[in-house]
């Protein structure tokens, strides 16, 4: 982790905007910059486990939607052993300055980070109005939706910056105050 200026831990609801804001920010800052995925070991190894495809299962289709409910059980199960299994595994290749998580989704998350990497970690809560979300497709669902997986973060109140997302706009101007939070690393 030599090198590293600033982890930027991006929270906020299903279709909420966190990956165009992690890939945009990533687009700004170039090859200084990394988006990590807590997400992607538990694909990696739900895909093993039930010899599924994983590049299908990486994408943000449908054929995740399938196994979702599933592979949150069974990563919930695996935190109860070990809470920064899954944080520790996405950060193992991580080395770019900006290191970007972009679907921090527990309390124990941001407790992985914060105790491994201190003032490294900045947190960035992305809130956005159903509306808005169901516009980009976002459809409810039990045992998704209603779960540690989506909820776990919603009283959580010490996030170092809150991001409205609320129409296409918004994007930009969430960059923009993203941009002049990091403007003393960049």
């Amino acid at each position: 982790m030599d090198g590293v200026k600033k982890i930027l831990l991006i929270s906020g609801k299903r279709k909420s905007g966190k990956d165009y804001i992690s890939s945009t920010l990533q687009n700004i800052l170039g090859d200084r910059c990394q988006i990590v995925h807590i997400s992607e070991p538990i694909k990696v190894e739900w895909a093993k486990r039930l010899n599924l495809n994983l590049s299908e299962l990486l994408s943000d289709g449908p054929y995740k939607e399938k196994y979702r409910k599933d592979m949150i059980e069974w990563s919930d199960s695996m935190r109860m052993t070990d809470y920064g299994y899954f944080c520790r595994t996405a950060m193992l290749h991580a080395h770019a300055e900006f290191v970007i998580v972009s679907d921090v989704r527990r309390k124990t998350d941001i407790k992985y980070f914060h105790e491994n990497y201190g003032s490294l970690v900045l947190t960035i809560r992305i809130n956005t109005k159903d509306p808005i979300r169901i516009e980009r497709g976002w459809v409810f669902t039990n045992g998704v939706d209603d779960v540690p997986s989506e909820c776990d973060l919603d009283d959580y109140n010490q996030w170092d910056v809150v991001l409205q997302n609320n129409c296409m706009s918004d994007g930009e101007s969430c960059i923009e105050i993203l941009k002049d939070k990091l403007k003393l690393y960049i």
